[in-house]
Order: C-alpha cells, then structure tokens, then sequence
C-alpha cells in the first residue's frame, strides 16, 4: 500500500521530498509547501503509517521502506530528502541504505538511527507516559507542543502540533498489530548525498548533538545552529524556514 501523500509543482521539476517528525503529520510543512512548488520543484510530502490520512500497515513495512516505494509509484529515480526529527532519520537511514536515491539531504533537528537517548530524553518519555497512562491523549499532546516547539512559536503553531499529536496518538492506540519490521543497521559513512544538518539551540540536547555531530560520520556533511529555534522550526518561523529551504535547494540542483 502506498501512504497517503500530496504532490505539487510541476510534473518535470527536481523533486523534493518532505519528511514529517513523528509529533506532526504532513501538515507541518504547509507554510513552505506552496512557495517550493511555485519555485519549480515538484514537492512531494507522505504521512508515515498510523500518522495523518496514513493507515495502519496490514504487512511487514518500514518507513524507509515506504519512502522508497512512494518514489518508484511516483515515477522519481532521485530526490532531495528534507527530514524533521524523525523525518530526518528515515532520510539519513533511505540516504546510506539506497545513495543513488537521494541528491541532497537537508535535515532540520534530525533523529539519527542508533542513537541511545540520554536520561534527559527519557525523562520526557516517562513524563509522556504519565498523560497516556491515563487515558489524557489530549494532555499528552499539549505536552508535546510545550516541549517541542521552541519561544518563537505562536498559539497557531501550538494548536496545529497538538491537534496532529493527538490524531497520531489516536492512530497508535487503534493499531491491534505491529508489522513494523526491526531497524536495519546504517552505515552512515555510506552516504554520498551533500548533507546540511540545521540543530535548534533551544532543542533537546539529544537532538542539539545529534545535528552536531553528523559532520563527523556523514561525509562531507555540514552543521549550524539556529539561535531561535527548538525542534519544529518550520513551524516556528515558518518564512525564515522557507527561505533557507529555498537557498539550500537551489544551490542543491545547481
């Protein structure tokens, strides 16, 4: 089954591929949907299984695996990934597992495969935990926007991080069967596609020396900071997002 996904821009544009964090769903990225295919790229945004329109798996799958197969139906051979959080580890791990799928990788606040979290980010796990334990979904969410959003989001931002939250936690709950297969180990040295990884200086510090520290196992892969943001930062200056966005992917099909 293919996810469920939008396509936008024009059918024979460099195609760019819109990788959701697992708190949102595809809706994260609307404020930069709209000005990347008015660029010229053909855009394209899935939501994981269980996450958005997306239904649960009725067989054995993998996100990478997902995102693989959206772009054999779509007819693409080769696309930039731009990952967010979780998003941002299915396009490291699609990027070292298949290099001559990807061109480019632009990762904002990027999950990485194996990575251990640090006590801090099971502390929030716990705390998660807490809400969903008793049965407070909607608590759990609001949770997650005061935790993921940084100081520049406003109350838009938060409504839409909660309500997607809540709809992914809803299409967790509702699954009776994982068919999600085990991780593959990743070499990310593997990886041949130019990377940029953008970290959130008010993130988590798991997600702060996740960004960090790429450039030491991504070949050629580059780090910044951005001084503002904390996990979500297309949704917390969206227009600042878009136009580094926009400055990565021109230079990305040069």
């Amino acid at each position: 089954m293919i996810v469920s996904h939008d396509v936008d821009g024009p059918a024979d544009g460099p195609a760019v591929v819109l990788l959701h964090s697992s708190v949102c769903d595809r809706r994260m990225w609307e404020p930069q949907w709209r000005p990347l295919a008015e660029a010229g790229f053909r855009v394209i945004r899935p939501d994981f299984r269980t996450c958005g329109d997306s239904p649960a798996a009725e067989a054995p799958y993998s996100d990478v695996g997902d995102v693989r197969d959206l772009l054999d139906h779509l007819g693409v051979q080769r696309a930039v990934l731009v990952g967010s959080s979780y998003g941002g580890r299915v396009a490291l791990t699609l990027a070292a597992l298949h290099p001559e799928r990807v061109a480019s990788l632009l990762l904002l606040c990027p999950g990485r495969p194996g990575h251990e979290p640090s006590p801090e980010l099971r502390k929030f796990g716990a705390a998660e935990d807490v809400f969903l334990d008793a049965g407070d979904l909607a608590g759990a969410a609001g949770f997650n926007a005061r935790t993921w959003l940084g100081p520049d989001a406003d109350a838009d931002a938060h409504a839409l991080v909660r309500a997607m939250q809540l709809r992914n936690f809803e299409g967790a709950l509702a699954v009776t069967e994982s068919h999600e297969l085990p991780e593959s180990p990743v070499d990310l040295a593997s990886v041949t596609a130019p990377t940029l990884a953008f970290g959130g200086a008010h993130d988590l510090p798991d997600f702060r020396r996740i960004a960090a520290e790429l450039p030491g196992l991504v070949p050629g892969a580059e780090h910044r900071e951005l001084p503002w943001a904390g996990h979500l930062p297309s949704l917390e200056r969206p227009e600042e997002t878009t136009r580094l966005m926009l400055e990565f992917l021109k230079h990305s099909f040069r």
